[in-house]
């Protein structure tokens, strides 16, 4: 079996974007995209709010826009989507990612306004293993993907029902729209079906991961931020998310959605089918944990405890407007004023990253 190429490199706020560039080069990355093709950046927004570790950085927008450019990529545009708990133009302005698309020219779309792009029902040509259970009446992706590059651009951070999220996950938010809810119940599955349409759709996939501040606990949004000072660059999408499970502490193939991606071939998820370039990692295991809150404590009993089999009278019904209401009281009003922006005002003075994230 070929080995996946995962480039790792330690940097500094002083050399992150040259480092990018490097990681970049080091990756593959014009071996996974064609330049015949317009590329679209899809960044991560976990959180309007800007929680350290929680979102793309500025300076992984930049380098990898800077990079791109310099190695004849054009017609780069980034594509933003909405959750339950997210507000995507919000987001952007918080977390500074509206500076630098300005600074480089880049337009933003937005996958639900149909100004921007339209849903339209796919046929997937190979056997998926949930979304047509999930969604009888067809899948719908958005039109603007089709025939063009992807770059996704997740941080190394945990997740409270998938373990870790990376460049797999962060397909989720931009193939699916705000129905996409339906699937948490198998929402391991749901990713290697996502992986599998993208591999049809996209023209080239790769993946540009931001460990400088990665997040334990439990994520996306209510972190524990780390200075780990890393990042890491693929177009392996199952090899970069199998290599920072690793650096964070657990074992990939514990991981479901990296387990049955490997075992379906869509991409290596077992370290000894993996060549870490760049940094040395072995050493690396920052022995994260996930944990409870509130949210995971509510989301484990409807999607997967002993209310799953009628989650659908809570999610497909008006009912749901309930759980979007106290999901953003208790993010949004509770846990940021109460522990969250205590959080982002530490690391604003106290890391080299948050010195850096205030300089845009």
């Amino acid at each position: 079996m070929k080995k996946s190429v995962v480039a790792v490199l330690k940097t500094t706020p002083e050399t992150v974007l040259q480092d990018y560039d490097t990681l970049l080069e080091m990756a593959g990355v014009e071996n996974a995209l064609d330049k015949n093709f317009e590329t679209i950046l899809k960044d991560n927004i976990s959180w309007h709010l800007p929680m350290p570790g929680a979102n793309t950085t500025p300076w992984q927008l930049e380098g990898t826009i800077l990079s791109l450019k310099k190695r004849g990529y054009t017609g780069l545009s980034a594509v933003e989507n909405k959750t339950v708990v997210t507000k995507p133009r919000h987001g952007e302005r918080l977390n500074k990612f509206d500076r630098v698309y300005s600074k480089h020219g880049i337009p933003v779309y937005y996958n639900f306004e149909p100004k921007d792009m339209k849903w339209i029902k796919y046929e997937p040509k190979v056997k998926l293993k949930v979304l047509p259970k999930v969604f009888p009446e067809g899948i719908k992706l958005p039109d603007y993907f089709f025939g063009k590059n992807i770059v996704h651009l997740p941080t190394m951070k945990c997740h409270i029902y998938t373990t870790t999220t990376g460049a797999m996950k962060n397909a989720f938010g931009g193939l699916l729209d705000v129905k996409r809810h339906y699937t948490h119940s198998w929402i391991h599955e749901t990713l290697v079906d996502l992986l599998k349409i993208q591999k049809e759709i996209h023209s080239g996939i790769f993946a540009v991961m931001d460990g400088t501040t990665s997040g334990a606990g439990p994520g996306p949004r209510t972190l524990i931020p780390v200075r780990a000072d890393l990042i890491l660059a693929s177009s392996d999408q199952v090899a970069i998310d199998a290599v920072a499970a690793k650096i964070m502490g657990f074992d990939p193939q514990s991981i479901d959605y990296i387990r049955i991606a490997d075992e379906e071939g869509l991409g290596n998820g077992r370290l000894e089918n993996i060549k870490v370039v760049g940094f040395d990692i072995n050493s690396l295991n920052y022995k994260f944990t996930v944990g409870d809150n509130l949210a995971s404590r509510v989301g484990d009993l409807l999607w997967f405890g002993p209310l799953k089999r009628i989650q659908g009278l809570f999610f497909r019904t008006p009912l749901v407007k309930i759980f979007v209401a106290a999901s953003e009281i208790y993010h949004d009003k509770i846990w940021w004023r109460r522990k969250g922006s205590k959080i982002f005002a530490n690391w604003l003075s106290q890391s080299p990253w948050g010195k850096l994230w205030k300089s845009y």
